[in-house]
């Protein structure tokens, strides 16, 4: 392989001049700059790129730790962010916690190890307070879930407004008896969509029973089952607010194999827009989250914190939520 000093002999040059081309510094006319890429490419000289990282003391590398690489929202999300940070010479490193904490704290790690230039958590394990001391060795900020009490840039949506509109579209169209699907209800994100449930049910002067809510649905799988359960139920809903496209397909798909119509007998409301919304039949009524919009957000923040135009301070970026109205709850 060849070496610096190789290619400072063939260009003529010195060791020092050669180092500057590599870094693309200043102060290199452009004749000594093409005959050291010439003698690089003559000599098939690749620059070592750890060593570059090193001197720049940076890595040009973000980590985006989500729970579950499966659901269409998060590859989609982590999609935008690729193309968003490829523009700007960066590349992302995907962690799948698997809602594992002891996996988000192994991942946090790369943090302290010099691995990462910052960390964004699209999905939370962990407490905050088990999070915070990571903060002291680069930047991180939080993308979709939150906490309360931390004291990074957040990036996310109104949830408890999703929930809120998502219900209230159901109750305008006349449904009294309405079912609440949520994820995993220990976060903030499932926590808050459900409040904007209950809003729109008590401004409405609607009754919430525990029986038609149905925590811990993330996939079809779940959707099917909690229409089984639904049907097993005396005082049974007409409709349903899931906190998930997925939980809302599982359910119209079980509603169908078992002779229901969607949406005369079972109207069906979901989140995220993701494009198998479009396809379900019939296309299915969501609260839509604007992915690009939160993933390009995210990589501004990311890329302002690191080159150091803003602060890692307690912020928080709201971006817009609205309902997608399709056939699942129109007849």
């Amino acid at each position: 392989m060849a070496t610096i000093k190789e290619v400072a002999e063939l260009a003529g040059l010195s060791r020092t001049t050669v180092s500057r081309v590599i870094n693309n510094e200043p102060f290199v006319t452009e004749e000594k700059r093409k005959l050291v890429l010439e003698a690089m490419d003559q000599l098939g000289y690749v620059p070592n790129s750890s060593a570059q990282r090193l001197r720049k003391n940076k890595t040009e590398t973000v980590a985006v730790l989500i729970s579950r690489i499966i659901n269409p929202f998060f590859s989609r999300l982590v999609d935008e962010m690729e193309l968003i940070a490829s523009k700007s010479g960066f590349k992302l490193i995907l962690c799948n916690t698997r809602c594992n904490k002891e996996n988000e704290l192994k991942y946090l790690e790369m943090l302290k190890t010099k691995q990462v230039d910052g960390i964004i958590l699209v999905s939370i394990e962990n407490k905050w307070e088990d999070i915070e001391p990571f903060c002291q060795y680069g930047p991180i900020i939080m993308c979709n879930e939150y906490h309360d009490d931390a004291t990074i840039p957040v990036i996310r949506l109104d949830q408890v407004k999703g929930g809120y509109i998502g219900t209230k579209h159901l109750i305008d169209l006349g449904h009294k008896r309405i079912a609440y699907c949520g994820g995993d209800m220990s976060g903030h994100l499932s926590q808050d969509r459900q409040k904007g449930y209950w809003k729109a049910m008590e401004e409405a002067g609607l009754p919430v029973y525990k029986s038609w809510e149905f925590p811990d649905s993330f996939g079809i799988c779940d959707g099917r089952s909690v229409l089984q359960s639904i049907l097993e139920l005396e005082n049974r809903p007409t409709a349903v607010f899931t906190g998930s496209d997925e939980v809302a397909v599982g359910v119209i798909l079980e509603a169908k194999e078992r002779g229901l119509q969607v949406p005369d007998d079972m109207a069906v409301v979901g989140f995220d827009n993701q494009p198998l919304a479009e396809v379900i039949d019939p296309p299915l009524t969501t609260i839509e989250q604007s992915v690009n919009e939160i993933g390009k957000k995210a990589m501004e923040v990311m890329f302002d914190v690191i080159d150091n135009k803003r602060k890692i301070e307690k912020s928080i970026d709201y971006l817009p939520i609205k309902l997608i109205v399709r056939q699942s709850t129109l007849k």
